[in-house]
């Protein structure tokens, strides 16, 4: 019993105990209790209960602001790489995978200090750094303000940035900042610096034994060859001088500085440049002449290579015959090895048929006649001692290399066909150039260095 419209109490309001066996009879029925009104309250729904209601409306809430925050931050990346996409140069879509962080660099650098500048080029400065994990890397900045600078930027990140050759400095990476900004080169760092500072520009102490130039000769022959013969497409350095090689801290060779290198098909014996490109040195005759380039261009400058490493002399300095007539002229007379540097007499731990062998390859490389100069493979294996088949005058007559080189014969022609007398000088090649065409700002031609 409980009171109408109520629930039914959980205790009996009133419980009393009665027998009712005297007043029942044998016999009774029963009430139907059918469609008798129900005094139990029914039972709400959940669907209408407050807490659902207000969970159903703060979950709206919470996956509206979700998905509006998402669609604002893919719309605001998508604005950013659309600018950036606008801003970034053709170029920089096909190199980006070399590209390195601008504050990874300038922390590297202590913010391009003064301090840590090991040199200056042409279009910029040479830093020292060391990244993260204290790796030491050279950084090399290009001013993006000229044409030179962005096409010698271009040229190293498209051409160095794929070669991988143990004697080839490897290309880390590259950054441009802001566009119309400095252009950034990051390159491994050599621990024994350029060859030329072990060579010209140090004590007695550091200067470069015989056995170390030979070796490193041969590692520079070997990374030339692989430029023009080992690599998908033909390489061509151009500039290959004894400020571009660097030493590891095992005094290996290293070619660097690919600013002014063009790629060819393996079929192309040589291209046209409508600029006058190289240093003065070592620059073949026919470059300076018709302007034409290829492989054996490069032989040329190996050959200036050669003799100054060898002779502790630069290709050309103030007051002196240039360095190719000089030697030239000692082997004529018969005293070629009055070409080694004196520096290494003293120390001695060479071979005299070694040295005469390494200078008549040297002058032969850089031969006026381009026909004549041996191909970089056959210059590494007569560096290693080896005989060459050679074809002379194209009249199928095979001799051997070597003795080809020690002809004086061949050399009897040499003024003539040099065309000024002995090597053309800075003043010659200029004077020379402005007779036939127009000297400007962008024609990369330097002074011997």
């Amino acid at each position: 019993m409980g009171i109408a419209g109520k629930k039914r109490p959980t205790k009996n309001l009133i419980s009393i105990d009665y027998d009712l066996t005297y007043v029942l009879l044998d016999e009774m029925f029963s009430l139907i209790n059918t469609n008798l009104p129900s005094f139990v309250e029914p039972k709400s729904s959940v669907f209408k209960s407050v807490r659902f209601i207000v969970g159903i409306i703060v979950s709206g809430i919470f996956v509206i602001s979700s998905v509006t925050e998402v669609y604002m931050f893919l719309a605001k990346r998508r604005r950013l790489l659309k600018k950036k996409t606008e801003t970034m140069e053709d170029w920089e879509l096909e190199y980006w995978p070399h590209r390195i962080n601008y504050q990874d660099i300038d922390s590297a650098t202590n913010g391009f200090s003064d301090e840590l500048v090991i040199g200056i080029g042409g279009n910029g400065k040479v830093y020292k750094g060391v990244m993260m994990g204290g790796i030491q890397v050279v950084v090399k900045q290009i001013s993006h303000e000229n044409d030179q600078g962005i096409a010698e930027f271009l040229t190293e990140v498209s051409s160095l940035g794929r070669l991988k050759h143990r004697h080839l400095v490897a290309l880390r990476g590259w950054c441009k900042r802001d566009k119309g900004s400095f252009l950034i080169l990051v390159y491994d760092y050599m621990e024994n610096e350029s060859l030329d500072k072990r060579i010209f520009e140090c004590e007695e102490s550091l200067l470069l034994s015989w056995e170390e130039r030979t070796r490193v000769l041969k590692d520079v022959a070997a990374g030339i060859v692989y430029l023009h013969e080992g690599w998908e497409s033909r390489v061509l350095h151009r500039d290959i001088k004894a400020s571009n090689v660097l030493l590891d801290k095992e005094m290996h060779g290293k070619l660097s500085d690919f600013g002014l290198a063009r790629m060819h098909g393996h079929g192309y014996q040589a291209a046209t440049t409508t600029r006058v490109i190289g240093t003065v040195g070592y620059m073949a005759p026919e470059v300076i002449r018709t302007g034409r380039a290829s492989a054996q261009t490069d032989v040329f400058g190996f050959g200036i290579l050669i003799l100054e490493v060898v002779c502790g002399r630069r290709p050309t300095e103030d007051g002196k015959v240039p360095l190719v007539d000089w030697v030239w002229g000692l082997m004529e007379k018969g005293e070629l090895l009055s070409a080694l540097d004196a520096r290494l007499k003293s120390k001695g731990g060479f071979n005299d048929d070694e040295v005469e062998r390494i200078l008549h390859l040297g002058l032969l490389c850089a031969y006026p006649d381009f026909s004549v100069r041996p191909t970089m493979r056959q210059a590494l294996k007569l560096l290693e001692g080896e005989h060459v088949a050679y074809e002379l005058d194209g009249k199928g007559m095979e001799v051997c290399l070597l003795d080809k080189m020690k002809s004086t014969a061949m050399w009897s022609n040499y003024l003539l066909s040099s065309g000024y007398g002995g090597h053309p000088t800075f003043e010659q090649v200029r004077d020379s150039l402005s007779s036939s065409v127009s000297l400007s700002a962008s024609d990369i031609i330097t002074e011997g260095r």
